[in-house]
């Protein structure tokens, strides 16, 4: 089995799994279809403060770069959103969080988009816990599975985000408020004619970098080559970001954990890439 034709039916597997709610990993993040049309100075798509109208309108021509699924729930899924979400899920409000308010403390806040069913989520979590972890995901079985992680090593130093990651960019997070972002494993959309759903693109990485804090991070990890090839291509285009890889990747950070399919396809010899860019110094 060649890499390519081992990774292609990797992914099919993955998406075919419909059972399993562990297969299926929705990005929470709307694509705009042209950014240019409405886009501000700052790069925001939605300027702070504008009209509610407005504002819907725009997202009704974004294109989306995840589907909802019906993912299966377990009991212990569906206990954890009833016992623990009110503690650990922040309601949507279109206006900056306090972090510091949120986490009870100051410190360094990171943010991950579409954490799947939260596994490497909760391990980095617990592997720094001097930092702050917001996850951003819309799948309700992985909020659920993260709950059950969050109540089983008895986290305190992570938040759920269950919202389109583009609103809570543009609304919920202050200019240079962010230490870190974590985008691992999107999905692909491997067929050319689905290369616009893509996460990675450029109004996008434009929208990160500007939440970020001089000297923070954009990591992102896939196992499709191409992909990794159009991501270090829109990561070094971006004038605010430098690669921290002269070249071009980056070894796996340890606080990245090996998730199972990762795992499952170096064992079939698929590879995987991992991408770090900070931000410029002021």
């Amino acid at each position: 089995m060649t890499g390519w034709t081992g990774a292609r039916q990797l992914r099919a597997t993955r998406r075919a799994d419909m059972t399993d709610p562990a297969s299926s990993k929705p990005f929470p993040y709307s694509i705009d279809t042209d950014p240019t049309d409405h886009a501000t100075s700052s790069g925001s798509a939605v300027p702070d403060g504008g009209d509610n109208a407005a504002a819907a309108d725009i997202r009704s021509r974004a294109i989306r770069s995840y589907v909802l699924r019906a993912g299966r729930m377990g009991s212990g899924q569906i206990r954890a959103l009833a016992t623990l979400g009110p503690q650990f899920i922040l309601p949507y409000h279109a206006e900056h969080l306090d972090l510091a308010a949120t986490f009870g403390r100051e410190a360094p806040t990171v943010l991950e988009i579409g954490f799947g069913m939260g596994d490497a989520t909760a391990q980095i979590a617990a592997h720094l816990p001097g930092s702050n972890f917001v996850g951003c995901e819309v799948h309700p079985p992985g909020v659920g599975a993260l709950l059950q992680r969050i109540d089983e090593r008895g986290l305190t130093n992570l938040r759920i985000l269950q919202h389109d990651a583009v609103e809570v960019l543009d609304y919920m997070l202050a200019p240079g408020s962010l230490a870190g972002v974590h985008v691992f494993f999107p999905d692909p959309w491997h067929k050319k004619k689905h290369n616009k759903r893509r996460l990675i693109q450029p109004p996008f990485v434009a929208r990160l970098a500007s939440r970020l804090a001089p000297g923070g991070y954009i990591h992102c990890a896939t196992d499709w080559q191409p992909y990794a090839e159009q991501m270090l291509e829109v990561l070094s285009a971006d004038p605010a970001l430098v690669n921290t890889a002269p070249d071009g990747y980056a070894p796996r950070p340890d606080y990245r954990p090996l998730t199972k399919f990762e795992a499952r396809g170096i064992r079939l010899g698929h590879g995987v890439w991992d991408l770090v860019f900070r931000k410029r110094e002021a």
